[in-house]
């Protein structure tokens, strides 16, 4: 049975600009990549785990370049790919070759997330193996009580609907990925005040790229929102990490 449409809840174009200028600021010295780095580190840390040594790697979203300057130190020949450049995750992918793909902060923003999980199945050879990293539910409380705060009783769409580890496996099992295993871990950090949180989710790509955004806050609400977000606040991020492999 074919797959429904899936609703356009993110804008390709939006989508793509968000990464380019991530790309653009993280090329500053004090530019904001920690949720980024955090993954790199987890993934290594699993590969280690699984004993899984790659010889031929897929990346996606890895615009710091850290996995896959690790991924070459050890051998493994890699092909680094990013919205950024014109990669579309929903799209065919281009082989079926890898014994490794890897997903970085990529599937949060994507209209078919199973067609993406699909694609990256499609791409790996027998046994291997995928891991998808996202920042999922549970994430970033404290801006969206500041933006609930801001709007007050008539709210707007301002930040993005984010996957569950419930929903994670959902997607997965969907997708056709054999052995399945989703987890979350916490990431927290504490901001200055509300603005420093907004400039590093623009660093790195995080910010709004819905395909019908709210209308833009204004002077008011944007104090409204500041004073709500506070100062010395510390913000959470719920990386989840989606794993598999192709039987």
């Amino acid at each position: 049975m074919a797959r429904s449409v899936p609703s356009r809840i993110f804008d390709p174009a939006r989508r793509v600009a968000a990464r380019r200028r991530a790309q653009r600021l993280g090329e500053r010295p004090d530019a904001a990549r920690y949720v980024l780095d955090d993954m790199v580190e987890d993934v290594i840390e699993r590969l280690s785990f699984l004993r899984h040594a790659p010889r031929n790697a897929l990346l996606i979203g890895d615009r710091t370049g850290a996995l896959g300057g690790f991924l070459r130190g050890s051998g493994c020949t890699v092909l680094a790919v990013d919205a950024a450049s014109g990669f579309a995750e929903e799209h065919p992918f281009p082989a079926s070759e890898y014994d490794f793909v890897a997903s970085l902060c990529a599937l949060d923003c994507v209209n078919d997330p199973v067609g993406a999980l699909i694609h990256m199945r499609g791409a790996l050879a027998p046994g291997g193996l995928a891991l998808a990293s996202l920042v999922g539910a549970g994430s970033l409380d404290g801006l969206r009580r500041a933006m609930l705060t801001a709007d007050g009783d008539r709210p707007a769409p301002r930040l993005h609907p984010m996957i569950d580890v419930r929903a994670g496996a959902q997607l997965l099992q969907r997708a056709g990925w054999a052995n399945p295993v989703v987890d979350t871990r916490s990431l927290n950090v504490r901001f200055s005040d509300l603005s420093s949180l907004v400039a590093d989710l623009r660093a790195q790509a995080l910010g709004n790229c819905l395909a019908r955004p709210g209308p833009a806050l204004s002077r008011d609400q944007l104090a409204i929102a500041a004073a709500a977000f506070g100062h010395g606040t510390t913000e959470t991020f719920e990386v989840l990490t989606l794993t598999g492999w192709k039987s």
